[in-house]
C-alpha cells in the first residue's frame, strides 16, 4: 500500500473517489456534502489531496480544504474503498494528511465536522478538542457547501450553531497538555444522540 500526495496524475481516480463517497454515505445513512469528479482533481493539481493506492487500485483519499484566506484548513472526505476497510488505512490516510496539512500550511487551525465515530476517535488522538462551531470558520462557501447534506434543514434551523455534526478544532498555538485525556467514544454517542432527540422528532411530525 502506497500513501502518497496527490497530483495531476492521480486525477483519473476522480470519479471513483466521488462514487466511493457518496455510497458510503448512502449505506450509513448519514448526511454529506457531495463533491464532483471536476473538484476532487482540482484538489489533486494544487497538491492538496492524499490518495491511497494498491499497485494501480484506487483505496483511499482526504482532501485538504483551505478557508477564511488560510486561517483555518480542513481534512474533508475522508473515505476508504470497500475492499481495503478494517485494516487501518483509514487512520494511516487520516495522519497523512493532517501532517501534509500541518507542514503545508503550519499557521493554520485545522477543524473537522463529522457524525463518523470512527473520524472523532482518530481526531481527538491528533490532538482535535470538542468545539461549537462559532470556533470554525465563518466562512460562508465552507456552510454553503452543506447544502447537499439531508440535515441542512437543522444547520439553517439553528443560524449554523448546531447540527448532528460535531465540530473539532487542532489549534497549533494551544498548548498541549500531557494531563488531558482523551474523549471516548460513548460521550459522542451521548451527545449525538441528544442532537437527535432535539432536531430530527420536529421532522417527524
Amino acid at each position: 500500500m502506497n500513501i502518497v500526495i496527490a497530483d495531476k496524475s492521480h486525477s483519473k481516480y476522480a470519479e471513483i473517489i466521488c462514487e466511493t463517497i457518496a455510497e458510503s454515505a448512502a449505506v450509513r445513512g448519514t448526511g454529506i456534502a457531495r463533491r464532483t469528479p471536476e473538484y476532487i482533481t482540482t484538489k489533486m493539481e494544487n497538491g492538496n489531496a492524499v490518495i491511497a493506492l494498491d499497485g494501480d487500485k484506487f483505496a483511499g483519499f482526504c482532501y485538504i480544504e483551505k478557508w477564511g484566506h488560510g486561517k483555518f484548513v480542513a481534512n474533508s472526505g475522508l473515505i476508504v474503498h470497500p475492499d481495503y476497510r478494517n485494516a487501518g488505512l483509514a487512520k494511516k490516510i487520516k495522519h497523512k494528511v493532517f501532517q501534509h496539512s500541518r507542514n503545508k500550511f503550519p499557521d493554520a487551525k485545522v477543524f473537522s465536522i463529522t457524525t463518523g465515530f470512527a473520524v472523532m476517535k482518530m481526531n481527538t488522538d491528533l490532538g482535535y478538542r470538542p468545539v461549537p462551531f462559532s470556533e470554525l470558520t465563518d466562512d460562508p462557501t465552507f456552510w454553503d457547501g452543506c447544502q447537499t447534506c439531508k440535515n441542512y434543514d437543522v444547520l439553517t434551523r439553528t443560524n449554523r450553531k448546531m447540527c448532528l455534526c460535531t465540530g473539532m478544532l487542532y489549534d497549533p498555538k494551544a498548548k498541549k497538555s500531557s494531563k488531558n485525556k482523551p474523549i471516548q467514544t460513548k460521550v459522542f454517542q451521548r451527545l449525538k444522540h441528544i442532537k437527535e432527540t432535539m432536531f430530527l422528532k420536529k421532522d417527524k411530525k
